[in-house]
């Protein structure tokens, strides 16, 4: 579709299964989502986009900055602006270096594999930090994870499987530590209560007495970490 001055949007349809009506969202990474009825048609979904027209060109005004991995950008890691600098040399890791205040992400190799070695990295220390985090969450509530896994959602900062399988948000790392704790206990408490009553509350409350704290910080600046890594369109 085309929004008053700009170029087309292009909008990725979804069939629900469960949908009875037609709905529109934004995903954190600023990617339109239009949910469509199993029954739904074309031109009704169309319809609809025509009329939710003015609050899609709100809501995208607000997406994130797309911030690409490339030498001498500046991405927060655990809440602290560090600059990502290119060693120059083939061979190496990734590795921190601090002067002063300043931190610098040290990443070895070409411009060519810059972002792609550095997102590797941070899935690896997003991991790390996670499952730390789990498991001390998994021990005060007495549940048992299953598997963990890192992955690139545009719409979510974790899951959790009936199985116990958790997944979360690489991005989740950028962000200060008390923001991916509150996550990691937000997924555990779901192993206990796999939906959000107030008995689910209660479990991550219990796990996270502070549970507010990385809730709000995440409520108000989540959408931006979707835009590191990204390249512009």
């Amino acid at each position: 579709m085309e929004l008053e001055g700009d170029e087309p949007v292009r909008v990725r349809v979804r069939v629900h299964p469960r949908a009875r009506h037609y709905r529109l969202s934004v995903s954190v990474a600023g990617e339109p989502i239009l949910s469509v009825p199993p029954k739904g048609r074309p031109r009704d979904a169309q319809a609809f986009l025509q009329k939710q027209k003015h609050w899609l060109e709100v809501r995208l005004h607000r997406r994130p900055r797309p911030v690409p991995f490339v030498n001498g950008a500046t991405i927060p890691l655990r809440g602290s602006n560090h600059i990502i600098t290119g060693t120059g040399k083939l061979r190496g890791q990734v590795s921190l270096l601090y002067e002063g205040e300043t931190g610098r992400i040290l990443v070895p190799g070409g411009e060519k594999h810059m972002a792609r070695r550095l997102t590797d990295w941070l899935k690896e220390q997003a991991l790390s930090d996670l499952k730390d985090r789990s498991d001390v969450h998994a021990s005060r509530l007495g549940v048992r994870i299953g598997k963990i896994s890192i992955r690139g959602q545009s719409s979510r900062w974790g899951s959790c499987s009936s199985a116990g399988n958790l997944s979360y948000n690489w991005r989740l790392v950028l962000a200060p530590p008390h923001v991916l704790d509150y996550v990691a206990a937000h997924e555990v408490a779901h192993i206990c209560e796999m939906n959000h009553s107030k008995a689910f509350w209660e479990k991550v409350i219990q796990t996270l007495p502070d549970m507010e704290r990385g809730r709000a910080w995440l409520k108000s600046n989540g959408g931006e970490l979707m835009g590191y890594g990204v390249i512009p369109a």
